[in-house]
């Protein structure tokens, strides 16, 4: 059976000092890693050069709004509780994380008279609640002005700290604008304002909106690939960026939630809707001829992606290169970029 499809083959070591906690300032001064495929060259540079290694493409950008998606606040009885809000299922019903035992029924109290009563528990260890404010029901757009207010920037847990005032700023890309991710397209962090007007200068750029969903973090818990329930997460492409994803033009995909977002358009045809689409080795990339990413979790469906561009080996023989390169991993890690 082919190494490709266990996912034990997507694991490696990585020592926790290269975990970042913070990300670097300026933002561009990120290391990048160039991986060249038909030259089969690396080059290590930095994120401000980006420019000069990009060939003539079209760049597409993920503009969805990281909310503030943690909250804490306690059940009936007094008891600590932590809520994760991970995206609504419709007007009124939203699925989350909760730290702390609760039951059907059970109501938890936030401040500003925000309070949360569990409907559903889901095998997978999430929860389907409904919100109210002064016992009125709760849609989403009121939630997000809300939880601006209480809640707090759901980091990472492998950052292994809590969030703080810098982090509504650094984790949060200089285009976002719809509002419903709990994650970053962390690729797209390493932007300055200079850098992007000079993007946008010498490359036409396009947005798509996927609003990334906790289920962004969930490790690969199957003894095969292809047995992973994959997480689903919602889009939106605009007119004007499927008519480029229609033509030949070559595209950088900046990061893999707009890889995942565009390919999963060229297999459908749906420009939104719920994306959960799993790219690996088995199931390549079809339209984005370029990408750019971050380096991700041992044994991820993230890793598995990037292994979809380059081969499981050359992904593994890269991160290894990274690693003895000290560069620096995850969301607020240094980036590659794959030509």
């Amino acid at each position: 059976m082919s190494t490709e499809l266990f996912t034990r083959s997507y694991d490696y070591e990585l020592p926790q000092e290269l975990i970042a906690s913070e990300p670097v300032y300026p933002r561009d001064h990120a290391k990048l890693l160039v991986y060249d495929r038909k030259t089969d060259t690396i080059t290590h540079t930095t994120f401000k050069y980006l420019l000069d290694f990009l060939p003539e493409c079209d760049v597409f950008l993920n503009d969805t709004r990281v909310i503030k998606a943690r909250i804490f606040g306690q059940k009936q009885s007094g008891g600590k509780v932590e809520l994760l809000f991970n995206k609504p299922l419709d007007a009124h019903h939203f699925l989350v994380m909760i730290r702390g035992k609760v039951h059907i029924g059970t109501k938890l109290f936030f401040d500003e008279e925000l309070t949360a009563t569990v409907q559903e528990l889901n095998e997978d260890g999430s929860r389907i609640v409904t919100f109210s404010h002064q016992n009125r029901p709760m849609r989403f757009e009121d939630l997000v002005l809300l939880l601006d207010r209480i809640g707090h920037i759901p980091l990472p847990p492998y950052m292994q700290r809590q969030d703080k005032k810098e982090d509504e700023k650094d984790y949060q890309t200089l285009f976002a604008k719809h509002a419903g991710a709990v994650a970053a397209p962390t690729a797209s962090l390493h932007f300055t304002p200079k850098l992007f007007d000079a993007l946008k200068a010498h490359h036409p750029t396009h947005t798509i909106t996927l609003h990334v969903g906790a289920g962004t973090f969930k490790p690969v818990e199957a003894e095969k690939i292809l047995e992973h329930p994959m997480h689903s997460e919602y889009f939106h492409i605009p007119e004007a960026s499927v008519k480029i994803l229609e033509s030949t033009t070559p595209v950088l995909a900046v990061g893999t939630t707009v890889t995942r977002t565009i390919e999963h358009y060229i297999r459908t045809r749906k420009t939104h809707g719920e994306c959960d689409l799993f790219l690996n080795p088995l199931n390549p990339p079809q339209r984005v001829t370029h990408l750019l990413t971050n380096f991700h979790l041992p044994k991820s469906t993230l890793i598995m992606l990037v292994s979809a561009f380059i081969g499981r080996e050359k992904t593994l023989q890269l991160y290894k290169e990274a690693i003895a390169n000290r560069y620096r991993f995850f969301s607020y890690g240094d980036a590659m970029l794959i030509l």
